[in-house]
């Protein structure tokens, strides 16, 4: 069947939010039909049953008629989609059936569905980060009082998502389901409100004295969010991030301002190494040539695709160490365009490889930096 010209958030409200009639358009849930669960947490049936579940539960909800039109089809949007991670996850383990990290696992299977299918989702940037968001933390309300630093968790996914939502979206889950112990998920989700309210951020992020509190709350243990920190930062870094070809290079001519660039594709470049080959070399040489502009307080862009956060936290953290102040800036091309650059491109880079890199990508998220900004074209 032929996608409609509209959109999946059009599409939710034209179908009268039914999953069924949301799978007939959009394929890509069938996978979670025919996926097992523990009997002791879902007894209703497999992933596919439990989401339609799930769904009819969150329409019936107190609060359903009190959100905008837009919080409606978004949420209905990360109910069909909040466990897609769950084909990828699931496996019979000690004598059950378990699916760890399918939350985080589902966020990157949603984002690059969505990115690579731009024209059926008819997404905005802001939206598919949203639901992608809803569908990562959508176990944190009914299983935050299991983390060793609650706190921060809560603080962490308020940075990219309300928590109110994310608290109606764990309602609906707790209650689509046929459960040994029914009703604990839900109490769980009512102490995540309360302390959510308490901490401040159940409508909005935190709101830290400065961006260098901020910061150094997210990288340091056990300090107060409400820390008064005096900004001792001294130059600036910017980070570029984004998928190859996204446009990094342009913006930098654009809007660098002289700064120096280290740039790892001219690193591989002036080595003579291809970007099949392990980049090891060209990484060593990259942090060698920073840490002598960071001794010297002068500020400078690091050129890469810093896909992953382990690599740019640990950029970050090294950056910060002498003093900088870390800006990470995303740049995001459309997928069509991104195959269309490399098409033309004097060394392409393999279509497998690109593929793979928007599978893996994990997108940068506020509190990573000093400062974090998006930008898509």
């Amino acid at each position: 069947m032929e996608h409609g010209k509209e959109g999946i958030l059009s599409w939710i409200r034209e179908s009268d939010f039914s999953l069924e009639r949301l799978t007939e358009r959009y394929p890509e849930l069938e996978i979670l039909k025919g996926v097992k669960q523990n009997p002791e947490y879902h007894a209703e049936g497999d992933v596919y049953i439990h989401t339609g579940l799930v769904c009819e539960q969150l329409c019936k909800l107190s609060e359903w008629s009190g959100l905008t039109r837009q919080e409606q089809e978004l949420l209905f949007l990360a109910a069909a989609f909040h466990d897609i991670g769950k084909p990828v996850c699931t496996k019979f383990e000690d004598g059950r059936w378990t699916s760890p990290k399918h939350t985080i696992v589902g966020e990157k299977i949603f984002r690059a569905m969505v990115y690579r299918n731009e024209n059926p989702f008819g997404m905005r940037f802001k939206e598919r980060e949203l639901a992608a968001k809803l569908v990562r933390f959508h176990g944190l309300p009914v299983w935050f009082w299991k983390k060793k630093r609650m706190e921060y968790d809560l603080l962490r996914a308020a940075e990219v998502v309300p928590l109110r939502l994310l608290y109606l979206l764990a309602k609906a889950d707790a209650r689509g389901r046929v459960s040994q112990t029914p009703g604990e998920l839900e109490e769980h989700g009512e102490l995540f409100a309360e302390y959510a309210k308490e901490l401040g951020i159940w409508e909005n992020p935190y709101p830290f004295m400065n961006a260098c509190t901020r910061y150094q709350y997210f990288h340091k243990e056990e300090m107060s969010p409400g820390a008064q920190l005096y900004d001792n930062t001294e130059f600036d870094v910017w980070m570029m991030a984004g998928l190859p070809l996204a446009g990094k290079d342009t913006w930098i001519g654009k809007y660098g301002a002289g700064r120096v660039v280290i740039s790892l594709d001219e690193i591989r470049k002036e080595l003579g190494i291809s970007p099949k080959d392990g980049s090891g070399k060209v990484a060593n040489l990259a942090i060698e040539r920073a840490r002598k502009l960071l001794r010297k307080k002068e500020p400078f862009i690091w050129n890469a695709t810093n896909l992953m956060q382990e690599t740019r936290q640990r950029l970050v953290r090294l950056f910060a160490g002498y003093g900088a102040r870390v800006h990470i800036l995303y740049l995001e091309a459309s997928y069509e365009e991104i195959l269309e650059r490399n098409r033309t491109r004097e060394r392409q880079i393999p279509g497998n490889v690109l593929e793979q890199m928007i599978d893996k990508f994990e997108m940068p998220e506020p509190w990573e930096g000093y400062e974090v900004i998006w930008q898509d074209s």
